[in-house]
């Protein structure tokens, strides 16, 4: 990785995982000299990393006024929630009884998570990855291009998630792998049961009020 990369890597980090501790509900904006002078960058990988987070949708540039951080409506926080909780109910059912390389593949994953419960940005990532695999395991492209479409609320407000409630990680991690276990034990109603159980905590972290920054771990 070259120097220049690497600048980019360490701007593009920092604006995710801040961006996922800001407030939802108020628009925020941000300058390339801010985000500089707080990565220990220059601006051009911070524009660089920038010009990455607008094509993932989680930000907009606006010409001479800076970058603008969207919020995320209450009623937004409820639809996608929705959404989610109607595919993956129906996926996760059809996943069960899974194949052992399936099962090996989420436990996989989740060790990826136990290993980033300290970056944020990384345990959403693998966190992503692990609903993803459950969606594609089903089976249904149509559905699956749905979920994808969903992407860059979910992160977002994955972030949120983890960044409001102290030890939500762990708990993340605990729900994960109950859904395993009853993947592994091939009893859809459970798998179902387990992963609404899941999305449900997720959904009431959501819900608390908005302070801003991140829980103490």
């Amino acid at each position: 990785m070259s120097r220049k990369d690497s600048a980019q890597d360490i701007a593009y980090r920092w604006l995710k995982q801040h961006i996922g501790g800001l407030p939802r509900r108020g628009g925020t904006f941000l300058t390339e000299a801010e985000v500089a002078v707080a990565t220990g960058t220059s601006r051009t990988p911070v524009r660089e990393a920038l010009l990455r987070l607008e094509a993932e949708g989680f930000l907009q540039i606006v010409p001479r006024k800076g970058v603008f951080v969207p919020p995320i409506s209450d009623a937004e926080v409820e639809a996608v929630m929705q959404a989610r909780a109607l595919v993956e109910d129906w996926a996760v059912r059809r996943a069960a009884p899974s194949s052992e390389e399936f099962l090996v593949e989420l436990e996989s994953l989740v060790a990826e998570q136990e290993a980033a419960v300290e970056d944020p940005v990384a345990f959403i990532d693998a966190d992503r990855a692990f609903h993803r695999a459950i969606v594609r395991q089903a089976g249904n492209p149509v559905l699956a291009e749905f979920y994808e479409s969903l992407r860059d609320r979910q992160v977002r407000m994955g972030l949120r998630a983890v960044a409001k409630v102290k030890n939500r990680a762990e708990t993340v991690l605990t729900e994960h792998r109950a859904i395993i276990a009853c993947l592994r034990r091939a009893v859809p109603e459970e798998a179902g049961q387990a992963l609404a159980t899941h999305l449900s905590s997720t959904l009431a972290v959501l819900r608390l009020p908005d302070t801003g920054g991140w829980a103490r771990r």
